[in-house]
C-alpha cells in the first residue's frame, strides 16, 4: 500500500473509531493485551533479528537496551494496555457548560484529534503503548518507527490489527509505515491533508528533523537532560540512593538523570560519598574545577558536557554556592524535561519548584518517575517538553481537543 493510500485508509478509519462506545473500545484493548501475551514468541523471534542487527551495525549498548525485549518487557507491554482499558473514557467529557443571556446553551466537550502520526526510534515497546492510548482517546494512528526495530514492530502492529479484526473493529485504526527509505519519511511529514497531528520520540535530532520538515501540527517531545541537586540541607542517606536509581536504573531513556549539582557546604562530606557509589556502578564523572579533586578518577567537565544527554554511565558534576545558581545552571543546560532537588529545606524545595522550568519537577525523588504508568496514566504517548496544548507525560486527556456544542430555540445575531 502507498503511503497516501495508507494516510487515506487512517484518516476514513478516524471517524470509525470516534463513535466506538467506551465498552467496544475497551473490549478491544483487552483482546490485544492477550494477543501480545499469546504472540510473544513471534514477537521475541522478530526482537532477536533486531538486538543482532543492532550489535552487528555497533548501536550504543544505551540504545540496545531501548530496543531489547524479553518476557517482562511484553508483559509489561500488555500491562499497559489493559491499565489504559481501565482508565475512564475522556470522550464525551463535559469541560464546561453555561448559558448566555440570548437563551444559547453552550457546552465544551472534549473530543478526539482525529489522525496521529507517531515517529519514533528503537523502542518497540512504544508501537503497543501508541496504539492503546490513541485508540482509547477515540483517535485513529499512524507509526512510523525506525529501521532499527522495524521486525519488531511489524509483529506488534499484525498482532493487534488481527485482534481488533477478531472484535469486528476496523485494523486501519492503527497502520505502521514499514518503509525506512527516510524519503517516506519526509514525505510523511507533509501528509497534512489527512494527518491531524504529529509526535516525534526520539533522539534531539529525529525531533528537530520532524519539527523543521512538518507541514503538520507537531507536539514536541523532548531529550532528557535531567538534573539532580544537592542542597546544602540535604540528607545524604536518601542522596546517594536517588541518584544511583536516575542514574543506573535504565541508562537508555530519557527520565535518566545525566548531571550532578551539589551545594559547596556540603561538597567535602558528599562528594567521596558520590565517589564511591559511581565507581562501584562503574559510572565515569566529568567534574568541574570544584569537585574533580574529591571524585576518584574524574576527568574535566567541558561546556558541551553540562548540557549533554549522555544515555550511558556518564554524568557530569557542577558545583554551586546557592539554591538560585543551582536554578540558573539547570535553566541554561536543561532540555525542559524533569529535575531533581534533594533538600529538607521547604524554602528552598518550594523555590526550586517554582522556579526551575521543566515539564516535571521533583523534590526527594528520582528523576525516573516522570512516565505514564507511573503518573497513573496507563501509559504514555510521550514526555512533551513544550508548553501548548501538552506538557509532560502524555496520557489519554493529552490526545484529545475539543469543540464547543450549542443549542438554541432560533436566535439570530442581530
Amino acid at each position: 500500500m502507498s503511503l497516501t493510500d495508507l494516510c487515506k485508509s487512517a484518516c476514513e478509519a478516524k471517524y470509525i473509531v470516534q463513535n466506538l462506545s467506551t465498552d467496544e473500545k475497551n473490549r478491544a484493548l483487552l483482546a490485544v493485551a492477550d494477543a501480545l501475551v499469546d504472540g510473544k514468541s513471534k514477537i521475541l523471534s522478530a526482537n532477536e533479528k533486531d538486538v543482532a542487527n543492532g550489535h552487528e551495525n555497533g548501536m550504543h549498548q544505551g540504545m540496545i537496551d531501548r530496543l531489547t525485549l524479553d518476557d517482562k518487557r511484553i508483559k509489561a507491554m500488555a500491562e499497559g494496555v489493559r491499565e489504559v482499558a481501565a482508565l475512564p473514557d475522556p470522550i464525551g467529557e463535559v469541560m464546561d457548560e453555561f448559558e448566555r443571556p440570548n437563551g444559547l446553551k453552550i457546552r465544551k466537550v472534549r473530543v478526539p484529534l482525529g489522525v496521529i502520526g507517531i515517529i519514533y526510534e528503537s523502542r518497540p515497546n512504544v508501537t503497543a503503548d501508541a496504539f492503546a492510548l490513541t485508540f482509547k482517546s477515540g483517535n485513529a494512528v499512524i507509526l512510523k518507527g525506525g529501521s532499527d526495530a522495524i521486525n519488531s514492530n511489524i509483529a506488534i502492529t499484525n498482532i493487534i490489527r488481527d485482534a481488533l479484526k477478531s472484535c469486528g473493529i476496523c485494523e486501519t485504526a492503527v497502520s505502521l509505515i514499514e518503509d525506512t527509505d527516510r524519503s517516506v519519511t519526509k514525505k510523511f511529514m507533509t501528509m497534512n491533508e489527512y494527518v491531524d497531528v504529529l509526535i516525534p520520540r526520539g533522539s534531539a535530532g529525529l525531533i528537530r528533523t520532524v519539527v523543521e520538515n512538518s507541514t503538520i501540527p507537531v507536539i514536541e517531545t523532548g531529550t532528557g537532560n535531567c538534573h539532580i541537586y544537592v542542597d546544602k540541607d540535604a540528607d545524604l542517606d536518601k542522596a546517594i540512593p536517588i541518584i544511583i536509581n536516575a542514574k543506573t536504573q535504565r541508562i537508555g531513556v530519557c527520565t535518566a538523570a545525566e548531571s550532578l549539582i551539589v551545594h559547596e557546604d556540603i561538597r567535602d562530606t558528599f562528594l567521596p560519598l558520590f565517589s564511591k557509589a559511581m565507581k562501584e556502578n562503574k559510572v565515569e564523572v566529568r567534574a568541574d574545577e570544584g569537585s574533580r579533586s574529591l571524585i576518584e578518577g574524574a576527568v574535566s567537565a567541558t561546556e558541551e558536557d553540562f548540557g549533554k544527554e549522555y544515555l550511558d554511565y556518564i554524568i557530569s558534576v557542577k558545583t554551586v554556592k546557592s539554591v538560585d545558581e543551582a536554578i540558573e545552571h539547570i535553566n541554561r543546560y536543561n532540555t525542559h524535561h524533569s529535575e531533581s532537588i534533594i533538600t529538607g529545606n521547604e524554602e528552598s524545595a518550594q523555590r526550586f519548584l517554582d522556579r526551575v522550568d521543566a515539564a516535571c519537577v521533583y523534590v526527594n525523588a528520582s528523576t525516573r518517575f516522570t512516565d505514564g504508568f507511573e503518573f497513573g496514566f496507563g501509559a504514555e504517548i510521550g514526555i512533551s517538553t513544550q508548553k501548548l496544548h501538552a506538557r509532560g507525560p502524555m496520557g489519554l486527556k493529552e490526545l484529545t481537543s475539543y469543540k464547543y456544542q450549542i443549542r438554541g430555540e432560533g436566535q439570530i445575531r442581530g
